[in-house]
């Protein structure tokens, strides 16, 4: 499956912006769908995911302000972000996986969100 993310932004803080993962290829409905997010000068670190059954879990650090949501007839992969901190400035990845397995095997190309003070 290939994924292309788009949706970044500049965006003042206690804004929002949705985060768009767009799928082509695959069964998209078959995959653990999740976001990442690496900042400058610090590891990726996992974000949000929501499950080929639609469970979904969050980083502490954004649960309550961000939302995890797919529409697999769209085979669309989205996180809903608001509230946005300074500290959720990063480029975000979207990526997905087979669910029994623990890898991500598919990554997009990430997106730029950039959240001011």
């Amino acid at each position: 499956v290939q994924l292309q993310a788009s949706g970044g932004g500049l965006v003042q803080a206690g804004g929002s912006l949705r985060l768009s993962c767009a799928a082509s290829g695959g069964t998209f409905s078959n995959y653990d769908m999740s976001w990442f997010r690496q900042a400058p000068g610090k590891e990726r670190e996992f974000v949000a995911t929501a499950t080929w059954i639609d469970s979904t879990s969050y980083a502490e650090s954004v649960k309550g302000r961000f939302t995890a949501s797919r529409d697999n007839a769209k085979k669309i992969f989205y996180l809903h972000m608001n509230t946005l901190k300074a500290e959720d400035t990063a480029v975000y990845y979207c990526a997905a996986k087979w669910p029994r397995l623990s890898e991500y095997a598919y990554w997009g190309q990430g997106t730029l969100v950039t959240v001011s003070s």
